[in-house]
């Protein structure tokens, strides 16, 4: 019977299906196993870490093609630019707010008490099991309340300060909330958390100084963040400006400004303008989408900054590539 069994021929149609069948299977392994897989057209990637730098005060238009600014201008031609992207309001602090928290929780001015009892970006990223620290230039001590003696660093460019799970847990504020100093021995230990942000001081960030001063730092800081293990095995970074001087705006949710945003990253679409209009609110969702986490208050009715990536050219977004 086992005889038999082995060598008793199917009917040709049978074999025909089964052949094909194979066939499939085969194609199926080939294809599966053929290189990197696209993740899906909408998608942002998954990076193991993002970088976000904010600068101060300048429309788009007075710092992109500006002479004064040769190192900003020249990651513009190599990496990917929003060219409309639109702070959410005036001044500072609710623009802070609204790229760590989705929303500006009603406030229309640079208040240093107005702390808020919210959810944050912070607090996603810890539940998420991944780390932060927030780095700010010219900061006395770790978690320090209010302005410096010398006026470099302001509180309400520091918007950790004003959620109170943060201010209020001196043990965790003091080991995330930090002065800029520390970045470089975090760099050198390879020791970078998953998520960091940097506020320049009131003259690096192009508040105080002129555009060539913060340009100049950005050319001693962004190399080596560049060149950080941290970024060249799944990094990204974003620099922005927390607003601009006018009342420019889109998306019936932002009117402080148009800003230039930069999307730095070896997986990007390099040399990309993007024509789509985006927000601070944009920016935050796609940190959220990255690393799967619920969005954030006005996040939740923006969309992911998707079309910057290499992954996501398969879908036709708003946006022209620069040769």
């Amino acid at each position: 019977m086992m005889k038999f069994f082995q060598h008793q021929q199917a009917p040709f149609f049978f074999q025909r299906v089964g052949g094909i069948a194979l066939l499939m299977f085969a194609w199926l392994i080939i294809a599966c196993g053929s290189g990197p897989q696209q993740l899906p057209a909408n998608a942002v990637p998954a990076f193991s870490h993002v970088f976000t730098i904010v600068l101060e005060n300048e429309e788009y238009e007075t710092i992109v093609g500006n002479k004064q600014a040769p190192y900003f201008n020249s990651l513009v031609s190599t990496y990917a630019l929003a060219t409309q992207y639109y702070a959410i309001t005036h001044p500072s602090l609710p623009n802070y707010l609204a790229l760590t928290g989705g929303d500006t929780f009603g406030l229309s001015d640079d208040c240093t008490t107005c702390f808020q009892h919210a959810s944050n970006l912070a607090d996603q990223i810890e539940a998420s099991g991944r780390t932060w620290k927030a780095y700010m230039e010219s900061m006395p001590s770790p978690c320090y309340a209010g302005n410096s003696p010398d006026g470099l660093y302001v509180q309400k460019h520091n918007p950790f300060l004003y959620y109170d799970d943060i201010r209020l847990n001196t043990r965790r504020c003091t080991s995330h909330v930090v002065p800029f100093t520390q970045l470089a021995t975090d760099v050198a230990d390879n020791h970078l958390p998953n998520y960091v942000w940097i506020t320049p001081n009131m003259c690096n960030d192009m508040h105080e100084c002129a555009l060539a001063s913060g340009d100049s730092w950005l050319s001693q800081v962004v190399p080596g963040i560049l060149r950080s293990t941290a970024f060249t095995q799944g990094g990204v970074l974003f620099i922005t400006f927390d607003e601009g001087k006018t009342k420019a705006g889109c998306c019936s949710n932002a009117a402080g400004g148009q800003v230039a945003t930069l999307v730095i990253s070896p997986h990007i679409k390099k040399g990309w303008r993007s024509n789509k209009p985006e927000t601070h609110y944009s920016l935050l969702r796609t940190i959220e989408e990255m690393w799967r986490l619920p969005p954030l208050g006005n996040a939740g009715q923006s969309e992911a900054m998707t079309e910057y990536f290499t992954n996501s050219a398969a879908k036709q977004e708003p946006g022209m590539q620069v040769s």
